[in-house]
């Protein structure tokens, strides 16, 4: 809320500035509240007046520019961040990262070991079928990481790891339990796989915008909490800007999320 008024409160002085130097000191004075008043008084009295009439029309829309955009950009030297209300398997003229667990499983279904349709993964798997997930591994030439995977001793891939399908970038993330579920992150770990992750992206962007979604929301738990969307956001955001691995301009990282009750664009940062 503070930076609404602020943010607010910037707009307003530079209206009130362009207001106060174009427009002449003699019009101040056409009301006359009052009468009796020397002409000083009334051109001040009108002024403020002016001041606090700007501020509440800059608040009012201000409030519902906030309410209806679906996007915020956030630049800096060398990069540009959308983040974006959408879905992610709608986004087309970009490459999409699509998070699979560390064991690229491909089965959908609703065994604890299977993709859950209701997930990216899952839409994405029914609409693009993979047949041979092994053939596109190795075309990546994507090595295991050192150690199974606690899920039937499966090889196992570094979280953050990317393997190319067409426009698409499969993504090695949530590590398995041994029933093949999602299980714990410690917030390191996470930070670990995004910072290979920017890695992944810089050598597969390929001159095309980077789309990918809140890595970590959903079913993937967290080892101290469950971290909110915003809260996930907030991290990702911080890694991408501090990573020296970046997607250069005119290209950008686009944040693809859902709007809900946990979750606002006007918030975004705060956790930080």
């Amino acid at each position: 809320m503070n930076k609404f008024f602020k943010i607010s409160c910037t707009w307003a002085l530079s209206v009130i500035t362009l207001v106060f130097a174009f427009v002449p000191e003699a019009s101040f004075d056409g009301c006359k509240l009052l009468k009796d008043a020397p002409y000083e008084v009334n051109v001040m009295i009108n002024r403020v007046l002016t001041f606090i009439a700007v501020f509440v029309i800059v608040i009012i829309v201000h409030a519902i520019y906030r309410c209806v955009r679906r996007s915020i950009c956030i630049k800096g030297h060398g990069y540009n961040i959308r983040i974006e209300y959408g879905d992610m398997l709608k986004k087309d003229s970009c490459k999409r990262v699509i998070n699979f667990d560390e064991c690229f499983t491909t089965s959908v279904g609703d065994e604890p070991s299977d993709v859950k349709r209701s997930s990216i993964c899952g839409q994405y798997l029914v609409a693009n079928p993979i047949y041979n997930m092994q053939a596109l591994i190795e075309k990546a030439q994507l090595k295991p990481a050192k150690g199974k995977s606690r899920y039937q001793s499966k090889e196992r891939y570094e979280s953050g790891r990317l393997v190319p399908n067409g426009d698409d970038l499969l993504m090695a993330f949530a590590k398995l339990d041994k029933d093949g579920r999602g299980c714990f992150f410690s917030r390191e770990e996470f930070l670990d796989c995004l910072s290979i992750l920017w890695n992944e992206i810089d050598k597969y962007y390929g001159q095309k915008d980077v789309c990918i979604p809140i890595l970590g929301s959903g079913i993937t738990r967290f080892e101290d909490k469950l971290l909110t969307q915003q809260e996930l956001l907030d991290i990702i955001v911080a890694s991408y800007k501090l990573s020296s691995y970046k997607i250069k301009p005119p290209y950008q990282l686009h944040i693809v999320c859902k709007k809900s009750d946990d979750f606002s664009l006007n918030r975004v940062g705060e956790k930080l």
